[in-house]
């Protein structure tokens, strides 16, 4: 049996038909997925295109969780600044309480000249005020040395004669003591003696003869001929150096929480204040990337160190050092802030820019394949109307051969 023989017209309206369908079942998938191109078939370029800048916005997004955490890291790491530096003027007000109390020692060590001889060691022409008077007595030409534990030592000749070293006052003489940093007063007797006292500041040092120094010493020396008073050495105040002693101790506890705090100033492992290191990549190739080093900022690495009670807090000068060296630290912290304050900013800045820059990627990709819902909404209306009309269409091109089938009955 021949297969079946349609009409010109009736294949006609039925290859519209079946146009229509294909057309109709497009314009749904469309609005089902809400995408024109969904598949290479569709449009190869624009798929392609689309898929390279979606795989790139993904890249950068996996890079953005990096880059979070690294905003965490450097915010964990001001943080732990910002309390270092509170620590640093917990110390420092520790440090100046010592500036405070009572001087540790009374009386403190001194020594004394012998009683020049010559003509009227303090009558006129020279005073009080004139050591040498006038260069008649025995201290006039007398050189005096004194040496520290720590840095050169320093010659004074008093001397009538005005030269760069010598002194013929003892204003002159203190003068020139201070400006060594020798924590000795020069005081006159009435016998025309000198004596030469620790001063506040340096109240627990003492003094003892010759060239060499030991630590907290200042050694004397030279022509001038020296007598120790008790021995050179300052006597104790208990109350007061009971006082410093806890002191010291408390200012032991701050700078372990200095240490502590430092090493607990850390995110998800790493620690910018514990020496390590962090490494920010901002692009999906590698290139761009930000490398911020860390630095050890435990009390050792902040140049502090803990205290000893007897050795330390003794007197003023002692405190002093201590000082200096807390400012140093904080000058430290201030700037590693400053630091830490600049990356924080080009990476939040960079975090950013990546998120911009992703909304531009994925909006180009859909620029590229989404459909225009209103648009596909209205074929499909239009084509659900063309396919009734086919339908139709249909049915009229079949009327003939429906004649022949009423004259068969």
């Amino acid at each position: 049996m021949s297969g079946i023989v349609l009409s010109a017209s009736v294949r006609q309206n039925l290859l519209s038909l079946q146009s229509t369908a294909d057309l109709l079942a497009t314009t749904q998938n469309r609005l089902s997925t809400g995408k024109k191109v969904n598949t290479a078939l569709d449009n190869p370029t624009n798929f392609f295109t689309a898929q390279g800048l979606d795989n790139r916005a993904n890249d950068i997004s996996n890079l953005l969780d990096g880059i979070g955490n690294g905003v965490q890291v450097l915010q964990a790491a001001n943080t732990g600044i910002t309390s270092l530096q509170k620590l640093v003027d917990t110390a420092k007000s520790i440090a100046s309480q010592v500036l405070q109390t009572s001087v540790g020692y009374s009386p403190r060590a001194s020594a004394t000249t012998a009683v020049p001889t010559g003509a009227g060691p303090l009558a006129v022409p020279g005073t009080a005020q004139d050591l040498t008077n006038a260069g008649t007595n025995s201290l006039n030409g007398k050189t005096f040395v004194f040496t520290p534990a720590a840095g050169a030592a320093t010659t004074i000749t008093i001397s009538s004669t005005v030269a760069a070293g010598n002194v013929n006052s003892i204003d002159a003489f203190n003068s020139a003591l201070s400006a060594a940093g020798i924590g000795l007063t020069a005081s006159l007797a009435s016998n025309g003696s000198v004596t030469f006292t620790s001063t506040n500041d340096d109240a627990s040092q003492t003094l003892t003869l010759g060239t060499t120094a030991a630590a907290n010493t200042v050694a004397l020396s030279g022509t001038g001929a020296f007598a120790l008073v008790a021995g050179g050495t300052p006597t104790a105040d208990p109350s007061s150096q009971t006082i410093r002693a806890n002191l010291v101790s408390q200012y032991n506890i701050v700078i372990a929480q200095i240490t502590t705090t430092s090493q607990d100033s850390s995110f998800n492992g790493i620690n910018l204040l514990n020496g390590d290191d962090l490494k920010l990549t901002f692009n999906e190739t590698g290139k761009s990337t930000l490398n911020i080093t860390g630095v050890t900022y435990d009390a050792t690495g902040l140049g502090l160190n803990t205290l000893t009670a007897g050795t330390d807090f003794l007197d003023s000068s002692s405190a002093n050092k201590v000082l200096t060296l807390l400012n140093n630290a904080s000058s430290t912290l201030r700037s590693e802030a400053s630091t830490l304050g600049s990356n924080l900013s080009i990476v939040q800045i960079r975090q950013d820019f990546s998120k911009n820059l992703i909304n531009v990627l994925q909006t180009g990709s859909s620029n590229l394949t989404l459909a225009d819902t209103n648009e596909e909404a209205a074929n499909s209306q239009a084509l659900s109307t063309r396919q009734s009309i086919a339908v139709s269409a249909l049915a009229l091109a079949n009327q003939s051969q429906q004649s022949v089938l009423q004259l068969l009955r």
